[in-house]
């Protein structure tokens, strides 16, 4: 069975600056959905995905209907969360 549990989650300067940016009741969202996030990265509520193009080597995830944060995959089990924001982080 894959393991699907996080070890670590590290942040961009990028992702920590956005995050100071949104919404108080956006962040708050952000922290619960971190926490669905480090026990299963794939848990439905998250709606985890694959992106593509220039981002192929990156995923995402949901926080809100339009909030997403953008990551990667680390060696050992951690994730670097690269970006949060509305769908204008994939460009």
């Amino acid at each position: 069975m894959r393991e699907n549990r996080i070890k670590r989650i590290e942040y961009s300067n990028k992702f920590l600056k956005a995050l100071t940016r949104l919404p108080k009741r956006i962040i708050s969202k952000a922290k619960e959905k971190e926490i669905i996030f480090k026990e299963n990265v794939f848990d439905p509520r998250l709606k985890t995905h694959k992106l593509s193009g220039k981002d192929k080597k990156c995923w995402a995830f949901s926080i809100t209907d339009s909030c997403r944060i953008k990551f990667i995959f680390l060696p050992n089990r951690e994730i670097l969360f690269l970006e949060i924001g509305l769908h204008d982080i994939y460009k």
